[in-house]
């Protein structure tokens, strides 16, 4: 029994990732003397298998990168220790595992380094803070690998990575997010889109790199942060740190759409003191058919026997995972060696027990007290986050993790009616689904809770206005921005309001006020610049788009309004450049692709002004100009039957279009349809007697005895 021939493979396999030179571990084991010297410690801390750090129950889930050690490699560690640790011949032995001092996948495409480096104290209790890490370039980056370097990861004992996709944290702590906030979780503001955060981006001292799967790398957009939520464990003396996380892009965007979900009863979370079996559970049906991608089972101190199953339409119980000991200290993610297919109809379930006794050897309180949910270490906490991957989904239908979060969102209210995070989210999933009235009736339930949520006024402002009610838009949005003059939302959704209106000096004004307190806002730029375009003022116009493409070369309005300029000026080639810019950036855009059909038109590209044209009514089925304007296309190249068919369309939805029917009767005529053109030119007629096209048209047709 010797090191080079038994010994050595274990410890590579399954130690020196942590227990190497530099490495998290507090010793390396990466040589025959590391390996005799800690020989008995190794042996201990294996046998009771709190080394490697795995807290699974084996067939309790199929899990990759299992850490766990088999019974004949223990046995082979227990023999190897109690005959003496001999060597053996080291040419026995596997080449030692190479261990990188810098970046492991080579130099990134990008660095973020904390604001400023932080000392951690000697002593005392666990330590969580949160450092900013603003995302600095002016494009969109796909993301298909992180590495997180924490500059002491020996005084680092795991670290999770947060999109904050509005800054909402770093605005919220203005004057200490350089030096990283307190705290052991935090809430971020998503925006006013419906975009999950659906990457278990969770970092521990054994896996540096985090590598996504193919096909879903992760979005990063100019304005956007990085919270980097770290769990520091005092060493005895104080260690300076500066953590460092490195980028890795890809052109390719994402083409699988994962969404985190997450079990949890916070609520009923009040532990008395020295209760040893207190039990919380939640449950949630699926409402898709899902592959479950990995899952992140998560508590405090207290907590002792974690379980999280599914129960199958057919009744069957699927493990999830169980963990019989928890211990917060070796908490991780876990990703299934093959994606775990649950159906629609399958209902999720977590059930979570806690010792607060004084026999728990975690037990923060000696003697135990009473403990309840909290984000402080000492509270008590009880999810379970799931990834999952939606699968056999109808291709255009309604994005299926919309169906997801209404579910869990209500999932939610039904255990908290007034949770407002909850209302704001169900809300907003409705407004993804295009539900407009019910995303305004659930964004009011929230202000019945709290008025004076000036976020939730704005979104409620956008919800009134996609469902055509202006006025009461108007007054959301303007009771928003009394509430909090510097409520810039509110002020740029007034604004783009007005100016859909064509109340152009009241939509000017919304923006330039945006721009006196904050003048590096591109959004606001292009949205003036738009404004001083209907204005007529194209030199002003040009400035502000100018200013808003130099602050964010993505800015999709920016593009717009500078392609119609070119169109303007002469230029639709160009204006075609920045118009497919415009849409690569903004695809749910109808209007801007509308524009871009337009600009194909004048460079006689007729059969890409078709396609644009065709998804433009995809995106907005019940707009008549697009179906008008692809009439007006198919009839250009010749397509008359399809032309008459979204001529129809475009008159089914506006009834009273004198030009429309006009339109329809003249494309009757040149498909030989008399009686259907005569019938098409008259209706225009009555709609608008004074109509001179349709008067011609139907006196052309009447002495042409039916020929056009």
């Amino acid at each position: 029994m010797t090191y080079a021939h038994q010994i050595a493979p274990i410890l590579y396999k399954d130690c020196t990732t942590c227990h190497h030179p530099g490495g998290a571990g507090p010793f390396s084991l990466m040589a025959y003397a590391d390996a005799r010297r800690w020989g008995p410690q190794v042996l201990r801390v294996t046998q009771s298998r709190y080394m490697p750090p795995w807290l699974p129950e084996p067939g309790y889930g199929d899990f990759a990168d299992n850490r766990r050690l088999s019974d004949s490699d223990l046995d082979l560690i227990r023999q190897w220790v109690s005959t003496g640790m001999a060597q053996g011949d080291l040419a026995d032995a596997p080449a030692p595992p190479h261990y990188n001092a810098t970046w492991e996948l080579g130099t990134p495409d990008l660095v973020l380094k904390t604001a400023r480096p932080y000392t951690l104290a000697a002593s005392g209790t666990d330590v969580f803070r949160n450092f900013v890490l603003p995302y600095p370039l002016k494009q969109t980056h796909y993301i298909r690998a992180v590495e997180i370097r924490p500059g002491m990861p020996q005084i680092v004992h795991h670290a999770n990575l947060l999109i904050d996709r509005t800054a909402s944290f770093r605005r919220a702590h203005p004057n200490d997010w350089q030096d990283g906030v307190a705290g052991m979780e935090l809430q971020v503001d998503a925006g006013s889109m419906f975009d999950p955060d659906s990457h278990f981006l969770f970092w521990k001292p054994d896996t540096p790199v985090l590598m996504e799967p193919e096909g879903m790398p992760w979005r990063l957009d100019p304005g956007n942060d990085l919270i980097l939520n770290m769990h520091f464990k005092p060493s005895g003396k104080p260690e300076t740190m500066q953590a460092e996380v490195g980028l890795y892009f890809t052109d390719r965007p994402p083409e699988k759409q994962p969404m985190l979900l997450q079990l949890e009863d916070d609520e009923a979370l009040d532990i008395p003191a020295g209760a040893r079996d207190f039990v919380v559970q939640d449950e949630m049906k699926l409402p898709v058919d899902v592959d479950v991608l990995g899952v992140y089972p998560h508590a405090h101190y207290l907590g002792k026997d974690l379980q999280g199953y599914a129960i199958l339409p057919t009744g069957e119980k699927k493990w999830l995972i169980w963990i019989r000991n928890w211990d917060i200290d070796r908490q991780s993610v876990y990703r299934y060696r093959k994606p775990v297919f649950l159906p629609k109809k399958t209902v999720l379930h977590m059930r979570y027990t806690y010792d607060n006794s004084s026999t728990n050897i975690h037990n923060p309180n000696d003697p135990p007290v009473r403990v309840r949910a909290g984000n402080r270490s000492v509270d008590e906490m009880g999810h379970l986050w799931l990834q999952v991957l939606p699968v056999n989904q109808r291709l255009g239908g309604l994005d299926p993790r919309i169906l997801l979060e209404q579910e869990w969102m209500q999932n939610k209210l039904r255990k908290n009616p007034k949770d407002t995070i909850a209302l704001f989210n169900l809300a907003g999933a409705y407004m993804g689904e295009g539900d407009y009235q019910k995303a305004a009736a659930t964004y009011q339930r929230e202000l019945a809770v709290d008025s004076g949520d000036t976020r939730t006024l704005t979104a409620l402002g956008v919800a009134y206005e996609k469902a055509g009610d202006s006025q009461q838009a108007v007054e959301a949005y303007q009771k928003a921005i009394s509430l909090d003059s510097g409520s810039m939302d509110a002020q740029f959704d007034l604004g783009r309001l007005e100016l859909n209106h064509d109340n152009v000096a009241r939509a000017e004004e919304q923006f330039r006020a945006i721009l006196r307190q904050t003048p590096d806002d591109a959004s606001a730029h292009s949205g003036l610049g738009l404004a001083l375009l209907k204005e007529q003022e194209p030199e002003a116009a040009q400035a502000e788009f100018d200013k808003a493409l130099k602050l964010n070369p993505q800015d999709a309005t920016g593009l717009d309004g500078s392609a119609q300029l070119a169109i303007a000026s002469g230029n639709p080639a160009h204006a075609v450049d920045l118009l497919e810019d415009a849409v690569k950036q903004d695809g749910k855009d109808a209007e801007m692709r509308e524009h871009l059909a337009m600009a194909y038109v004048q460079t006689n590209r007729f059969g890409d002004a078709a396609t644009q044209l065709r998804a433009a009514t995809t995106i907005t089925p019940d707009d008549p100009m697009a179906h008008a304007l692809l009439s007006q296309v198919l009839t250009t190249t010749g397509q008359l039957q399809d032309a008459i068919l979204e001529q129809q369309k475009a008159l089914q939805l506006n009834s009273n279009d004198a030009d429309g029917w006009n339109n329809l009767g003249v494309l009757d005529a040149r498909e030989g349809k008399t009686a259907e053109a005569r019938e098409a030119f008259e209706h225009a007629l009555r709609l608008e007697p004074n109509h001179a096209q349709a008067r011609a048209n139907l006196a052309r047709l009447q002495a042409s005895a039916g020929k056009f």
